[in-house]
């Protein structure tokens, strides 16, 4: 005997299907709607030729000469998101720093200095000039206003009160390195913008004029007035737009004035690049090293705080400031972990370090002593969780 109520039942859940799946539809489509003009614009046509002419470039997308071998998987991630019991954001407004506008007429004594903006936003003041490193202004790292991670803290200093800019570094077009909203509010300025190749197309997209934009194939650069904007190697990816990515460059950057250098990694793993890269351009009066958002599954494309210093001493630096950490909750580890770990190997190999607050200004001559200014949580330390990248020569593995 059938069950009267069977088709009734089935209607039921029929109808629940139907409503569940137009939320879902309503939802994405108000997600879209939102983030659109953020997702950028890939390279097409006669640009994305050029591209190809890169030897980073392999068929149809752009690769590192050191294959990814870290091993991500969505049940990882969402095991470590769910149920890891780290203090990844603030409990406690952090202490920021709040730049004088003034100070930057007058131009640093010693020729150099450096403003840490926060994650990998810095405003460098090298001999005379004036470059801005990864501006991100936004409230989240994501191209929605209202899903993905929040600053934080607000920007130490608005766009408005910073001092003329005489060119803008981008080291690939990740959102929390690649701002949509900075970008937009940048548009009418006159400064130029220096960019790994592709990068051009989102910039474009978004009202940035051609000829304001240049691009760069790792060791291509161009000159400032006196000042050498070098595109150098990293070890990284890239994409807006989940799957479909690596089809822009990612790198690093080498500031070499008359007097000075800087070195801004943007994002990367170890690799055997950074010694060239101190040949070629060092050394430096200070590098600027990703050192936060890591873990064991990403040691192919993050350097991890050890690393980091590792990086630092083959690039023949002198001071290093770690950056990428203290702004967004990007990784699975607590938000002081990646000073508190730099800090223990930089004291263990005698590297010179400075941790400026946000919005702190760091005179390369003269720094600060490092000073703690965030408090004290558990963390856990490279013995704990090691980050270790793959397919290196064992000279590099054992650092």
């Amino acid at each position: 005997m059938t069950d009267p109520a069977r088709p009734s039942r089935l209607r039921r859940w029929l109808k629940r299907l139907v409503i569940l799946t137009l939320v879902a539809a309503g939802v994405l489509l108000v997600f879209l709607i939102d983030a659109w003009t953020a997702l950028g614009k890939s390279p097409k046509g006669e640009h994305l030729e050029a591209l190809a002419k890169s030897p980073q470039w392999h068929g149809d997308r752009f690769d590192n000469p050191l294959p990814r071998e870290d091993k991500i998987t969505v049940g990882g991630l969402l095991k470590g998101w769910l149920f890891g019991d780290e203090i990844r954001n603030p409990e406690q407004p952090i202490p920021t720093v709040t730049p004088d506008p003034a100070m930057f007429a007058t131009p640093p004594e010693s020729g150099l200095r450096l403003t840490w903006l926060g994650h990998s936003t810095f405003l460098i003041e090298i001999d005379g000039k004036r470059v801005l490193t990864d501006p991100v202004w936004g409230e989240r790292a994501s191209p929605s206003s209202w899903v993905g991670p929040q600053r934080f803290h607000p920007p130490p200093i608005a766009l408005a009160d910073l001092p003329p800019i005489d060119a803008i570094i981008i080291s690939h077009d990740h959102y929390d390195h690649l701002d949509w909203p900075t970008i937009a509010a940048l548009v009418d300025h006159p400064v130029h913008f220096y960019v790994p190749l592709g990068v051009g197309a989102h910039l474009a997209y978004w009202g940035i004029a051609d000829d304001r934009i240049h691009e760069h194939d790792w060791y291509e650069q161009s000159t400032l007035d006196g000042l050498v904007l070098a595109a150098t190697p990293s070890r990284h990816f890239s994409g807006r737009v989940g799957p479909w990515g690596n089809n822009t460059l990612w790198a690093s950057w080498a500031l070499v004035g008359p007097e000075h250098r800087v070195y801004f990694s943007g994002d990367t793993a170890m690799f055997p690049g950074f010694a060239e890269i101190g040949r070629r351009y060092g050394p430096f009066d200070v590098t600027l090293m990703e050192s936060g958002a890591y873990n064991a599954a990403w040691a192919d494309v993050h350097l991890g705080p050890e690393q980091a210093v590792a990086g630092h001493r083959m690039l023949n630096g002198r001071l290093m400031i770690p950056i990428h950490w203290g702004t967004f909750n990007l990784a699975y580890h607590a938000w002081t972990e990646p000073a508190e770990r730099v800090i223990a190997e930089a004291e263990r190999l005698g590297v010179a370090l400075a941790v400026p607050r946000p919005g702190e200004s760091i005179d390369v001559a003269a720094p600060p002593p490092v000073e703690r200014w965030w408090p004290e949580v558990p963390i856990k330390t490279a013995a704990d969780a090691p980050v270790v990248s793959s397919n290196l020569p064992p000279e590099l593995s054992a650092r």
